[in-house]
This record gives structure tokens, C-alpha cells and sequence, in this order.
């Protein structure tokens, strides 16, 4: 067997500027010398020195497997099978098995925020539907872009605001930045911005036109969309279809509707770049073409986002990387469905536009991370507050189950417990590893692996609290190889907090503030009713549990004395069985 890798250094903060990193999988499946046992890879780093697109063919392929090993009772080690990865290609409109270009690494690039305001909850989805990808993915080049040039929302915006453009877009991404470290997003290997990218552009764009794939008009710069035949093939439009004005306003100078801008001339007052053709700015799409072929080259594994980016977006890029590269190809578009505000798509017109921040201040942020990969990444969310209270009261029920094991494992010598686990708590942990790592392993359902974690933590409470656990055969063995199963199986889900109490703390300030009250007017409720309870007002006594209970504060009685805990809000409950 091979001996364990040391633990990875702790992730870098966000920065624009990062060494390129290719990472191993943060793969669940250790224990401490006990019946599981799997290969864990160690990082791996390399740089780029050269930012300049390339054209190059597909190199060679390699099955992406992940090889999960079993001890046996003699303690050696036998392999249980290899698991496929297979994502859903939005290409090819079905699941294929994921087989990366180059051996031993896989290139991803997912696009970026517009930063011109908070990043809101649909952004959270995004980049923890691809995180967790990320987190999985055997050896993963991970290339996050930021759109921080002039749109026309960030000019608005800044004007808005009386700032800077310029400014006012990188503040937004700094921001962006503390919202992607609140949920627990690994940072990616390379953030590029596209205003650093200018040189790249421009040249992408003259290659373009000396394929004869753009025109010019006026120092305007527009792709044909004629010269690529193959247009519409990522959406399933047809060119005919396309109505001209439905994104942007018509152009007649254009010689098709559905013609694109690559470049775009300077207006009065608006920040511009040079170019052959005259002071100006980028197009909406050409940026990420240019950026991702300057890392990754024109041939990678993944290419994602939001399936609002599938059309026009993405089918844009692909018009003109192929146009710039006959040899362009990305092997796998996978795209993460929409997020809705009760049953109603999220839109600021309609008022139910949430950002981050707003969810956070009430919700602790790994518990809004919960809710999101507590739904299949490619469908629709509906973010609604029982939904939020549900993962958030979730979040507290493992956090609280795995601080208790800690607690109990403090309290013996580790040098004292065996190396080994009843047959009972084995079957657990076999189980739930496979059904964690099949479900992830089948398109990233991430629904399915929370749900498998019910039996593990429901043993757990079993032999912390009740009373034939607590006689159970090697309990304290048991209870420590199921808390190190579901942690690792936590990392892959990017749920691991810093510390179980501090996370439980911060859940119980997050309720508190949600009820609009004090740690310290709960435990004066607490001790009237105490009064009540010794003074027979039952009644009484009843009133003040179910009135804190409404509000998400549950009070739990035990021979040491009455405690609380957040808990689903009675109201909401109620609120629920009321309606048809």
C-alpha cells in the first residue's frame, strides 16, 4: 500500500495573478486504518509562459477512472472497480463518458460575472455547480474569466454611480472574489480579465478576417455567420430562425441579422482600445474565445456556464474559434439550469432579484451552498425561503452530529482503539462510498450523494445517544471512521467549515437574527419557562416553546437542563399545510 500524501496546502486567496495549478481530486475515500481505503493523487503544479493563442489538433485520449479499493479483513488491499465519469455533453444533448484530451490533465473554462453590480444567486449557482466538478475532476486546468471591459451595463452603471468604469468593475469583482470564498469555491488556476487581454483579441479578430470569416464596416468589425455552416448546432436554432433586435439593435449595415460584432467603434465619453481598425472596444463574445484559446488552446475538455449563455454566447464562440482555427474543438458544453424565485424566474423588473449577500446575511453561506447542490445542477432551482430554512436546518443536523464525534474522539487516546470496525458500521460506510461515488460519478448528482448520507449520520446519533449504541462493540472506532467518511465526502461537496463549532455557532447567530432575537432574551424564555413548568402552568410553559418554535428556535430538554437549536420554523410548517 502506498503511504498516505501529505495533507494540500490550504487554498490561496482569489487573485488576478496565480500560479497555474493542476490539481488532484480531493477524492472522499480515506479512513484511518480502517476496512476503506483509496488512492488520493497529490497536487501537481506547472506554468505557462506563453499567453498567445495556438492552433493545435486534438492530442491523444485516456479514459477518466477513479479506482476505488477495498481491505480485506487480512488488511490487504483489493480493487473494488474502476468508476466512469460521464457528464451530459449539451452537444451531443446526452450523457457521455468523460475522456480527457491529455492524458493526466483536463482543461476547463467556465465564463465569468459582467461585474457591474453584487453577484446574485443565479451567479452562486454557476460557480458551485462547477466547483464541485472541479473538486472531482481528476487533474483540472481551471480557467475562470472575468468580463472587465466596457458593456454597456458597466458604462450605465458607472454613470449610475458617478465612478470610474474601469474602477467600478474591478471593485465588483473584489467583491465577487468575498462571495466565492463565503461559499467555499476553490479559487480557479487563472483568472484572466479581459481589459488585460487586449493583444490577444485584436489578433483573434484579424485572424478571423484574414480567414474571410468578418467584414468591416466603418471601424466596426462584424463575423459572418454565413461562412460558418455549421452555426446553431450547440442550440439546435436555425439561422432562419434567428430574429434580428432580439439581444442587441439592428444593424442594416450588417449582411446578415444574425451577424455578430467583434469589434465595436468608440463612442463619445466611453473608454477605448486601438486597433488596425480604429479606437474601439470588444464585442460580447469574442473575449472568451480569445482568453480561453490564450490558455488552454484552441482544443480543450470543458467549456461552461449557464445554459442563458447556450445561445447566443457559447454559439457565437464557437462560430469564431473554428473561424480563427480549422483544428478548434471543445469536447464537452456543460451548462447548469436556471435559478427561480418562487416558481417565477429571478428578475430585478419582477423584484424577486436576490444577490448573495442579501441571502447570506440571514442564511449561513455554506447552508446556501447546500441548497444549491442539493438540487441536479442542470435543473431548475427554485430558491424559496422553506427551501433555504430546509437546507439550512440540514446543515446544522450534520454539523452538530460530527462536532459531538469529535467531542467523544478528544476524550480517548487514538493510540488505544483498534484498527478495526464491526461489520455493521463496514457495510455503512461501503455503502454510502459507493452510492456517493456513483451518484457523483453519473453526471454530478449531487442530490443523490446528500441523500446518502442519511444512514451514516443516523448510525452516528445511534451509537452517540442512544442506549444500545452506547454498548455497541468498538463504538468509539465506529463513531470515528464514520465522521471521516462523511468529512471526506463533505470536501468533495466543498462543505467542510473551518471548525464544526465555529460553523454551529454561526448557524445559531444566522437564527437568531432571522427571529429577531438575543442569545440572551432565549435563555430568559428559557428560564420562564422553567418558572412555568415548576409552578405546574403548563400551559404556559407550552406557549413560550411554541412561540420560539415559530420562529425557528427549538428548545431541547435533557437532564442537564433545557438548550436550543435552530430549527425549521413552526410558522413555516404551518404556513405550508394551509395551502392547497
Amino acid at each position: 500500500r502506498r503511504p498516505a500524501p501529505p495533507p494540500p496546502p490550504p487554498p490561496p486567496p482569489f487573485r488576478m495573478t496565480t500560479l497555474l495549478k493542476c490539481y488532484k481530486p480531493l477524492l472522499p475515500f480515506q479512513s484511518r486504518k480502517m476496512h476503506i481505503a483509496a488512492a488520493v493523487n497529490s497536487f501537481r503544479y506547472y506554468s505557462r509562459s506563453r499567453l498567445r493563442a495556438r492552433c493545435l489538433s486534438t492530442i491523444g485520449n485516456s479514459k477518466s477512472t477513479v479506482d476505488i479499493k477495498v481491505v480485506n479483513g487480512e488488511g490487504t488491499e483489493t480493487e473494488l472497480r474502476k468508476q466512469q465519469l460521464w457528464l451530459h455533453n449539451t452537444m451531443s444533448k446526452q450523457k457521455e463518458l468523460f475522456i480527457p484530451k491529455v492524458p493526466g490533465k483536463v482543461g476547463m473554462y467556465v465564463c465569468g460575472v459582467t461585474a457591474y453590480d453584487l453577484s446574485h444567486i443565479g451567479h452562486a449557482r454557476v460557480y458551485v455547480s462547477f466547483d464541485v466538478l472541479y473538486r472531482l475532476s481528476l487533474s483540472l486546468f481551471y480557467i475562470h474569466s472575468y468580463s472587465l471591459f466596457i458593456y454597456f451595463w458597466i458604462i450605465a452603471r458607472a454613470n449610475e454611480l458617478g465612478e470610474d468604469p474601469i474602477k467600478l468593475s474591478r471593485r465588483f469583482c473584489e467583491e465577487f472574489h468575498q462571495d466565492m470564498t463565503y461559499l467555499h469555491c476553490l479559487p480557479p488556476s487563472v483568472e484572466p480579465r479581459v481589459s488585460d487581454h487586449m493583444p490577444q483579441i485584436i489578433d483573434m479578430i484579424q485572424q478571423i478576417l484574414d480567414n474571410g470569416c468578418a467584414y468591416r464596416i466603418n471601424g466596426d468589425v462584424y463575423f459572418s455567420v454565413d461562412k460558418f455552416p455549421e452555426y446553431g448546432t450547440l442550440s439546435g436554432r436555425k439561422l432562419e430562425d434567428n430574429r434580428a433586435g432580439e439581444r442587441v439593435a439592428v444593424d442594416t449595415r450588417k449582411k446578415h441579422p444574425a451577424d455578430f460584432a467583434l469589434w465595436k467603434t468608440a463612442k463619445a465619453g466611453e473608454p477605448f482600445w486601438e486597433s488596425p481598425w480604429g479606437p474601439g472596444r470588444p464585442g460580447w463574445h469574442i473575449e472568451c474565445s480569445a482568453m480561453s484559446a490564450a490558455y488552454l488552446g484552441y482544443t480543450f475538455d470543458i467549456h461552461g456556464g449557464g445554459m442563458d449563455l447556450v445561445f447566443p454566447h457559447h454559439e457565437n464562440e464557437i462560430a469564431q474559434s473554428c473561424a480563427a482555427c480549422r483544428e478548434s474543438n471543445i469536447t464537452y458544453w456543460i451548462h447548469n439550469g436556471f435559478v427561480n424565485i418562487d416558481s417565477q424566474k429571478m428578475s430585478k423588473s419582477l423584484g424577486n432579484f436576490f444577490t448573495i449577500r442579501q441571502v447570506i446575511d440571514l442564511y449561513h453561506p455554506l447552508a446556501l451552498r447546500l441548497f444549491l447542490i442539493g438540487t441536479h445542477y442542470r435543473s431548475p432551482i427554485n430558491y424559496t425561503i422553506v427551501q433555504i430554512e430546509s437546507a439550512s436546518d440540514r446543515l446544522f443536523y450534520i454539523y452538530q452530529a460530527l462536532y459531538d464525534c469529535q467531542i467523544l474522539s478528544t476524550q480517548h487516546d487514538e493510540a488505544s482503539l483498534k484498527d478495526s470496525i464491526p461489520a455493521e458500521t463496514a457495510n455503512c460506510i461501503n455503502k454510502f462510498q459507493d452510492e456517493v461515488l456513483s451518484s457523483i460519478s453519473d453526471d454530478l448528482h449531487t442530490p443523490v450523494a446528500l441523500a446518502a448520507m442519511s444512514d451514516p449520520l443516523k448510525l452516528i446519533n445511534d451509537l452517540l445517544h442512544t442506549r444500545k449504541g452506547k454498548k455497541q462493540a468498538l463504538r468509539i472506532e465506529s463513531i470515528a471512521a464514520l465522521e471521516n467518511t462523511i468529512r471526506n465526502v463533505l470536501a468533495i461537496l466543498g462543505l467542510v467549515p473551518a471548525s464544526y463549532a465555529e460553523a454551529l455557532h454561526e448557524l445559531r447567530e444566522k437564527a437568531l437574527k432571522r427571529a429577531k432575537l438575543t442569545d440572551d432574551q432565549v435563555h430568559q424564555k428559557i428560564v420562564e419557562r422553567d418558572t412555568a413548568r415548576k409552578n405546574k402552568e403548563y400551559d404556559r410553559s407550552d406557549v413560550i416553546r411554541k412561540d420560539l418554535a415559530a420562529v425557528g428556535i427549538a428548545l431541547m430538554d435533557s437532564p442537564e437542563g433545557t438548550t436550543w437549536r435552530p430549527a425549521f420554523p413552526l410558522a413555516l410548517e404551518e404556513e405550508q399545510v394551509t395551502v392547497p
